[in-house]
């Protein structure tokens, strides 16, 4: 007897996805985006999200931040978040279909930096375009390591592929085979 062909959306096309999805693929797509939601929890362990405009350098995110503001504060508490990266996809197409972005989310380290330490000036300059300068003194820096998997959705696939939701997922480790 013939094995039928697996199907669109089988868990053996998903596997073959994430078999062919390699970690610096997806810094790829990070490093092309701009734009994340960061969720972390205050004092009374309630969940909150916000949205940032980030920078990379090298495998790490950096985000800059008033130094009294909430974020800077839960995060400093607690140093744990979950980041969620979404990756424009489709141009004009997005504006006649409704097509979703693609995204990246990952559990990670965050460590909150004051603005102006040595160790920081080369984050720093990569960071100035998005810190106006009067506030520049006021100014935090959250570094962020990504740790485990990344958790994909239509990363390095066709779009027409992301309606198959089960063959537009991967779950790839952060620190692949080829680093």
């Amino acid at each position: 007897m013939i094995a039928n062909p697996p199907r669109v959306g089988s868990p053996h096309e998903a596997r073959t996805q994430r078999a062919r999805l390699t970690s610096e693929q997806v810094w790829h797509a990070i490093e092309k985006a701009s734009f994340a939601v960061l969720s972390e929890v205050n004092a009374e362990g309630e969940p909150r999200s916000s949205g940032v405009v980030y920078k990379t350098v090298g495998h790490r995110m950096f985000v800059a931040v008033g130094s009294d503001s909430w974020k800077a504060k839960h995060i400093a508490a607690h140093g744990r978040i979950a980041v969620t990266v979404t990756v424009r996809r489709g141009g004009l197409l997005t504006l006649v279909f409704p097509i979703p972005p693609a995204t990246v989310s990952f559990q990670a380290t965050a460590t909150v930096r004051a603005l102006g330490a040595p160790e920081n000036r080369a984050i720093e300059k990569k960071l100035t375009p998005l810190v106006p300068p009067e506030v520049r003194a006021e100014t935090s820096i959250i570094e962020i390591v990504p740790e485990g998997a990344f958790l994909t959705y239509g990363i390095g696939m066709p779009l027409m592929k992301m309606r198959d939701v089960v063959a537009a997922r991967a779950r790839v480790p952060v620190r692949g085979e080829e680093r």
